[in-house]
C-alpha cells in the first residue's frame, strides 16, 4: 500500500473547501492500493473558511493554521512540514478540478512506478472550461520557457493536479521560498531534474473566473518565469 499525502493550502474558500473534502473523502474509498492522508493549511482566511473546518473535523487528517496570509506557495511548504505519505498530491480549495480524476492520476504510480505525475487540461480530457486568451497565452509561455530551461514536454505546468514522491523534495523543503503562485514553478523546477519517471495524465478542469473567486492574476506570470531562471542557476552551481 502506498501512502499519498493531499495537500490541501485554502484562503477564503468557504463555499467550496467542505464540498471538496466530502467528494475527496468519497473517492478515496474506490482506489485500491493506495492509502490517503489529508492535510488542510489555512492561509489566514477572513471568512468563515476556519469556522466550518473547525466544525467538520472528521474530513481531515491534519490542520494547521497561518497567523496571517502568507500565499499558496507558503501553505504547501507548511503542508509538506507535516505530511507523511510516500507522494504528495496537491488539491486546490475550490472545484475547479475533479477528484475523480485521481484513479487517473495515481495509475501511473500503481503502473508503472512513476515519480512524478502532472495532469493537462490540454490532453483530451472529457470536459474542459474555456480560458480566456490571456490566461491561455500566459500558461503556454511558463510552459514553454520551463521546458526549454528543464527540457521537459509537460504541456500544462500550472495544472494544480500534481502528484510526485517526497524523497524528490524532502532535503530541500526549507530551502523553498516563493510564498505565493510561483511556489509551484520552484517545486518543479526542484523535483523534474531529480525524476526519472515522468507521466501526464489528461485532467477534467472546470475554471472559475476572477468574479467567480479565482485568484491568480496575469502579473504572476513574471514572478513564475524568475524562479524559473533562478533556479536553473541553483541547480548548475549546486547553490
Amino acid at each position: 500500500m502506498k501512502k499519498v499525502s493531499i495537500i490541501i493550502p485554502v484562503y477564503n474558500e468557504e463555499k467550496t473547501i467542505i464540498q471538496i473534502l466530502k467528494k475527496i473523502n468519497l473517492e478515496k474509498k474506490k482506489i485500491k492500493n493506495f492509502v490517503f492522508e489529508i492535510i488542510v493549511i489555512n492561509d489566514n482566511s477572513t471568512d468563515k473558511t476556519k469556522k466550518l473546518l473547525d466544525k467538520e473535523k472528521n474530513l481531515y487528517d491534519k490542520f494547521h493554521t497561518h497567523n496571517k496570509n502568507y500565499g499558496k506557495g507558503e501553505a504547501i511548504k507548511s503542508g509538506l512540514n507535516i505530511c507523511t505519505g510516500e507522494y504528495v498530491l496537491f488539491q486546490d480549495a475550490d472545484l475547479e478540478y475533479d477528484v475523480n480524476d485521481y484513479s487517473k492520476i495515481l495509475f501511473p504510480i500503481s503502473t508503472y512506478s512513476a515519480d512524478i505525475v502532472m495532469g493537462s487540461r490540454f490532453k483530451g480530457s472529457k470536459v474542459t472550461r474555456c480560458f480566456n486568451f490571456t490566461n491561455l497565452f500566459g500558461n503556454k509561455l511558463i510552459t514553454f520557457f520551463f521546458s526549454i530551461l528543464y527540457n521537459s514536454t509537460l504541456s500544462d505546468i500550472y495544472c494544480c493536479y500534481l502528484v510526485f514522491k517526497k524523497e524528490l523534495i524532502y532535503k530541500n523543503i526549507s530551502t523553498l521560498f516563493c510564498k505565493g503562485f510561483a511556489g509551484q514553478a520552484e517545486i518543479l523546477s526542484l523535483i523534474v531534474p531529480r525524476a526519472k519517471k515522468i507521466y501526464e495524465v489528461p485532467i477534467n478542469y472546470l475554471g472559475r473566473t476572477k468574479e467567480e473567486g479565482k485568484k491568480i492574476r496575469y502579473y504572476h506570470i513574471f514572478s513564475i518565469i524568475l524562479i524559473m531562471f533562478i533556479n536553473k542557476f541553483r541547480n548548475l552551481f549546486k547553490i
